[in-house]
Order: C-alpha cells, then structure tokens, then sequence
C-alpha cells in the first residue's frame, strides 16, 4: 500500500484518481478548496480549504501533513478559459499560470521534506502545451501555463534525480469533464485516468522528465 496525494480531488480528473486509488487499496490524501458530496462518500482523507495559489495556504497543507510520507504526489489541480487573441484577458492569463504553472511548483516545494528516495512526482500538463502540436494557436493562458509547467516538470527531473525522485509530465487526453463541458468526444475520466496511473506506474529513474499522453505515447515538447 502507497500514499497518494493528489490536488484538486474534488471532481474530474482528481476525484476519479481518488476513487481508482482508493479501489486498488491505497492510502489517498485529497486535497481541494471546497469537497464535492461525492469525495465525501468516498472515505478517504480529505485536506479541504487549500487554496494552490496561496502561499499561506500551501504553507498550511504543510503544517498538516508534517511527518506523512507521500510516495505518489499528483498535482492536478488546473483551471482552463478561454482566451483568444480578440479577447486578451491578461488578468485570466495570470490566473492559468498562477493555478496551473506556479500553483504545482508550490505545492512540490512545499512537500519536499514529506518524499523520499523511490517517491514520485506527477505534473498534470496537457497536449495544448505542446509547443511542436500547436496547429491551431488561441488559448493563450492555458497554452502558455501549460508550456511553464512542462518546463518546470523537467527541470524538477534534472534537480531530483539525485535525491531518488522520478518526475512524469502527463496529458489526460481530452476527457469529458466539466471544464471541457463533457465534450462529447472526450475519453471518459475512467478510462483516462486508468491510462494515466499505468504511466505512473511504470515511472522511474530512467524514464524520469518524460512528456507522456495518457495512452502512452510520448508526446512532442
């Protein structure tokens, strides 16, 4: 039995890792702002109220988990709009960054003290954060978070190798989930996150940095 966090747990992507986790017998820390009825029901230790974007915050998920060893640390949490190059949204550009880019890194740094050598890090990037796959541009915020997120996922292989910690850089693929308006011809978030923890699974020291779809297929920076 290993020790799962994941981030943004309370619906989509992180909720439906809680639930496979916790199936298959792992200990699972689900971290959001606010819980949803459905991580309630699920059993599993819920750290509510924790905002990724806060310092003060992380800083008090860090209190809390003081002593825990995590072996699996899944930052998820992510937030997607829309921003066209006619709709220049810079405020909405800060805000996919700070939640998506910054907010990982945060929360990694934070709980660096909570892994140990054999300990994985996963980064929740996406496709659209390919700079080689871009054939359509727009999205401004949400590409652009997701490049610094990738970035910053392979610099944290680089940087903790050495301590024994591999790092995956995962794309969901695209699932029916509330922020893709359960588009109809999405994965479904079962199915991906199945893919998803199968890459996990076989992350390690010599595969570590690695930009992975969730069916496996190495993906393009």
């Amino acid at each position: 039995m290993a020790t799962y966090l994941i981030t943004g747990a309370n619906r989509g992507i992180g909720y439906e890792y809680c639930r496979q986790l916790q199936a298959r017998g792992e200990t699972v820390i689900a971290i959001c702002r606010s819980v949803s009825q459905e991580l309630k029901q699920l059993g599993v230790q819920v750290e509510e109220g924790i905002d990724v974007t806060s310092d003060a915050s992380v800083a008090d998920l860090q209190h809390r988990l003081k002593g825990t060893s995590i072996d699996v640390l899944i930052n998820n949490a992510g937030i997607l709009k829309r921003v066209t190059l006619e709709n220049l949204d810079f405020e909405s550009i800060r805000e996919q960054f700070e939640v998506n880019a910054l907010g990982s890194l945060r929360v990694t740094h934070a709980l660096l003290s909570n892994l140990r050598a054999g300990s994985k890090i996963v980064l929740m990037t996406s496709r659209m954060g390919s700079i080689g796959d871009n054939t359509s541009g727009s999205s401004y915020g949400y590409r652009m978070s997701k490049v610094a997120l990738s970035m910053a996922g392979k610099s944290l292989a680089h940087d903790l190798k050495e301590r024994g910690i591999a790092v995956a850089i995962l794309h969901p693929g695209l699932v029916q989930t509330r922020m893709t308006n359960f588009t109809p011809g999405g994965v479904t978030p079962e199915a991906s996150v199945q893919g998803l923890l199968a890459r996990i699974d076989e992350l390690n020291l010599e595969n570590t940095g690695t930009f992975w779809h969730a069916n496996g297929e190495v993906l393009p920076w």
